[in-house]
């Protein structure tokens, strides 16, 4: 496949960061994901990837988050064989064929027109494999979508850029349209919105994080069916901790850092059943 010229606004280099950190990772002697399939939509990119910064540790969070995302769809694939896998907010992310589902898989990826439109250049087609081009949140998208089986829904890097009300809406209807499934998702706590939101401000960059999570029972509240069966800390996983204490004093700020109830919860990975 001839690489492709990929000219993107400041707002969707967001993809090809998260992409290129995956690629970093799978270059590496341990790598973390090992994501060739990233290391080789990279390749086929023209793009200069150095532009990119890849501050606090991408090349290792990106690859980690995404592991730990890989591993629930897997559990629940063993356990569902026969299900559908709703990718949210997919962007440039390669888990379809990371994972590589059965035949009685159906999966979505669904993201923006422009994305899948990227996508389309850079991944083939592949048997029970659908992408969307929509708003996650303009909910008819989800008329197509068979309701007859269970259902896993990922939404990795997308529910902090949704309003709440639009994504409690979501929810809500996929709740009402499966017969059981599981939600799996990075939840930021109002204090990681704040932080992130100045920071990117402060240096000219318009990222527009809205939905904090506080306590996560509360989405049990606004969607009765859900269940929290799940919560990790995700900035004090052990092999996450591991891979940044690059040295003896990063390694003591990490065991410091860790033992703050503040900063545990910045970020979680939350997993719910209905």
């Amino acid at each position: 496949m001839e690489a492709k010229k990929v000219r993107l606004t400041k707002d969707k280099e967001t993809y090809l960061a998260t992409l290129y950190g995956k690629a970093m990772d799978a270059a590496v002697e341990n790598p973390i994901l090992g994501d060739h399939f990233a290391a080789d939509a990279v390749a086929r990119i023209d793009y200069d990837f150095t532009e990119l910064k890849m501050e606090g540790g991408g090349e290792i969070t990106l690859p980690m988050r995404a592991l730990h995302f890989d591993q629930w769809t897997r559990a629940f694939l063993a356990a569902n064989p026969e299900s559908t896998v709703l990718h949210l907010g997919c962007g440039l992310d390669t888990r379809v064929y990371r994972i590589n589902p059965g035949p009685t898989v159906r999966w979505f990826d669904v993201d923006f027109p422009d994305v899948i439109a990227l996508r389309e250049q850079l991944y083939p087609e592949r048997e029970g494999y659908r992408r969307i081009a929509t708003s996650v949140t303009e909910l008819s998208w989800l008329d197509a979508i068979p309701g007859d089986t269970p259902v896993l829904v990922i939404a990795e890097g997308l529910m902090m850029y949704l309003h709440e009300k639009d994504g409690t809406a979501l929810l809500r209807r996929i709740t009402e349209q499966f017969p059981s499934g599981q939600l799996a998702f990075d939840g930021y706590s109002r204090t990681m919105i704040r932080l992130i939101s100045r920071l990117t401000s402060a240096r000219g960059m318009k990222v527009s994080l809205v939905w904090g999570v506080g306590d996560p029972h509360d989405l049990e509240k606004q969607v009765p069916k859900l269940r929290l069966v799940e919560s990790v800390e995700f900035l004090t996983m052990p092999d996450l901790v591991r891979r940044l204490s690059k040295n003896w004093f990063s390694g003591v700020m990490q065991g410091v850092m860790g033992r703050l109830p503040f900063y545990r919860n910045l970020i979680r990975h939350l997993r719910y059943e209905f």
